[in-house]
């Protein structure tokens, strides 16, 4: 159960970094954004793990013999990327408007990485649901403290976030592949 408590807080690092920017980026309203923050990215990081989990498990009578290899891949992917993405000088768009659809669009790109993620659940001794379920609620705390600290800091945390969350699933990665 603590591989998939790190696996949440590693996953909900890309949501946590977007919710510092949008808190630092948008001073008023910050309690109401914080559960907007929260609300939408839980979901999505809650749901998308289960599709690559049910995904995984389709293929995993393929692929069984190769399933901690392709795991290790997956993860050591989503971690490179969210290492580059940390380490690189990407330039953010100002967002004038935190619509609902802003926030969808928002909330689908940081957890499409979850889904790539689902399938390593196939692996893990761990109920399903009870491990979406941790990583959506894991990923609600992280986005409504992401926009509360934004608020207060600036974005100076926010790449740190990111790269603490890559390293953790490239690490992940080599667990699964060594153990």
């Amino acid at each position: 159960m603590i591989e998939v408590l790190i696996l949440a807080i590693a996953l909900s690092m890309d949501a946590f970094a977007v919710s510092i920017g949008l808190g630092s980026k948008h001073t008023h309203a910050t309690k109401s954004l914080a559960i907007k923050s929260g609300i939408y990215f839980g979901l999505f990081q809650g749901l998308m793990p289960l599709i690559g989990y049910l995904g995984g498990k389709g293929v995993l009578g393929w692929v069984e013999d190769y399933a901690h290899w392709i795991a290790f891949g997956l993860l050591l992917l989503i971690g490179a990327k969210m290492i580059y993405e940390a380490l690189s000088e990407g330039i953010e768009e100002d967002i004038a408007q935190i619509t609902h659809k802003v926030m969808l669009i928002l909330a689908i790109a940081t957890s499409i990485d979850a889904m790539a993620a689902g399938f390593t659940l196939t692996l893990l001794d761990v109920h399903p649901l009870i491990a979406c379920a941790m990583i959506g609620v894991t990923t609600l705390i992280f986005s409504v403290i992401g926009v509360l600290v934004g608020n207060r800091s600036g974005t100076w945390l926010e790449s740190k976030a990111e790269l603490l969350g890559g390293v953790v699933l490239v690490l992940i990665g080599f667990k699964i592949l060594l153990f």
